[in-house]
């Protein structure tokens, strides 16, 4: 059967673009409602909203890790246009520069309101700056024990670049390793084992991993959040150009969501505290944790294959804007909440304010940062040159 898919450009996978780009979006919000959930954050507002855990939960056991998969399909096609050296400069280009512009300037201001909430630090953020942001160890301990600088959401920059260059290691000792690996992986999904086999992978790591190694995001140590996002990252690179997985996941889109909906209800059930607790109890809910993870990850993949096929310029907008609005997302919600902070408003109102003041942060700056050469690299953009950024301007004008 002929699907929209088909008609796409073979150099675009363009449904992926967009679970890109709504993943990212998703994120925004999940971090916004971080202000408002018992969980820990850098800062909190003083209203909590006990039904929005649910929701956060909704999204939180697969959201990184389809951003993963979705970046590991993304690097497999990067190859085919580029050597293993060349590429390794590029991603390093791409990933780095912003990762250490955002810890020297973007990250900062989250880290000082941090201390400012929690402690009253009130030297002010250039004190803060120049005494305690340089430590290169553990600050204002024992709470809340910053070790700074940091790197905060920049993590995933991190992960991904240490992926993407370990992959890279082992693709030049075994050139031929992705297409093989490629193909072998293509057998292993065939027919129901795409809702399975991984499965069985994230249930493993959730059971076994998780209860010794917590998610850190410090690189060193977190042992658990590396064999989750590395096995997304790698079983996106393999799948990339199998045609037959994507048309088996496709194909079993409706399957997928039923049985994440299934895995996800049974774990919240658990989480509620409805039924005695019980080591049984507990493995049980880790293993539907860890199956909704992918199956949820298979139903949104199934689903855009299908119907995520539009192509137009609000996508090739976003697909450019999406990192940088990313870089700056986290320090705009914490600076405007922290704004909030006394103000009494109800809930709902400094929410909204919050996602309104966060969204138009990250498109003004991304509007600012596209059109000035010099400042692109650091928001992981293309270095463009100046007369084709020039002739862009003119055309937007």
């Amino acid at each position: 059967m002929t699907t929209p898919q088909q008609f796409q450009s073979s150099d675009r996978r363009i449904d992926l673009d967009w679970v890109r780009i709504l993943a990212f979006g998703l994120l925004i919000f999940y971090h916004v409602g971080m202000l408002y959930v018992s969980w820990g954050f850098h800062i909190k507002s003083v209203h909590r909203l006990t039904w929005l855990e649910p929701v956060m939960l909704f999204l939180n056991p697969w959201r990184l890790s389809l951003l993963f998969l979705v970046s590991g399909v993304a690097t497999r096609f990067m190859l085919d246009k580029s050597s293993l050296a060349s590429m390794a400069g590029a991603r390093s280009v791409r990933l780095l520069i912003p990762l250490v512009f955002g810890m020297l300037i973007i990250v900062p201001p989250q880290s000082y309101l941090q201390i400012v909430e929690s402690l009253g630090y009130s030297a002010g953020f250039f004190d803060f700056y120049a005494r305690h942001y340089f430590a290169f160890g553990a600050q204002f301990c024992p709470n809340p024990c910053i070790v700074l600088p940091t790197w905060n959401h920049l993590w995933f920059v991190v992960y991904l670049w240490v992926y993407t260059m370990a992959l890279l290691g082992v693709l030049t000792l075994w050139p031929a390793g992705a297409d093989w690996l490629g193909r072998k992986l293509a057998v292993l999904l065939a027919g129901p084992s795409l809702l399975i086999v991984p499965c069985l992978l994230f249930v493993a790591w959730r059971l076994v991993l998780f209860p010794a190694f917590p998610s850190t995001h410090a690189l060193f140590g977190d042992w658990y959040n590396h064999a989750d996002h590395a096995t997304a990252f790698l079983i996106g690179f393999l799948m990339a150009k199998q045609e037959g997985i994507w048309r088996n996941v496709e194909a079993r889109r409706w399957v997928a969501l039923v049985a994440a909906a299934v895995c996800f209800s049974a774990f919240i059930l658990v989480r509620a505290g409805l039924f005695a607790p019980s080591p049984a109890l507990k493995w049980g809910a880790a293993s539907a944790y860890g199956g909704y993870q992918w199956l949820a990850i298979a139903a949104v993949l199934g689903f855009a294959r299908r119907y995520f096929t539009a192509d137009g310029p609000v996508r090739r907008y976003l697909t450019d804007a999406i990192f940088p609005y990313y870089i700056v997302h986290q320090t705009a919600i914490i600076v405007i909440a922290h704004q909030l902070h006394d103000t009494g408003m109800p809930a709902g109102m400094e929410a909204f304010i919050v996602i309104i003041g966060t969204a138009l942060t990250c498109v003004t700056t991304y509007e600012i940062v596209r059109r000035i050469a010099c400042l692109r690299p650091l928001f992981g953009l293309r270095a463009v040159p100046r007369t084709v950024l020039r002739t862009e301007q003119h055309q937007l004008v």
